[in-house]
């Protein structure tokens, strides 16, 4: 599957099916970012639920601590 992440044409595993494989994929957790899927704020109690089908256009944003 092809889908768009931050800007970035990328082809995803067959194991992506979710919001929740994607972030596993690049190694974030649900609570440290914020995921747009074409266009639309996923709730984070949605990861696991919403799926990620070809042509997606994906946002992610992560939060930095510092000071």
């Amino acid at each position: 599957m092809t889908i768009q992440v931050n800007g970035k044409q990328i082809d995803l595993p067959q194991t992506v099916k979710h919001i929740s494989d994607l972030l596993h994929h690049y190694n974030l957790q649900s609570n440290q970012v914020i995921v747009e899927l074409n266009q639309t704020i996923v709730d984070q109690k949605l990861h696991s639920d919403t799926r990620i089908q070809n042509g997606d256009q994906v946002e992610l944003v992560h939060f930095v601590g510092g000071g």
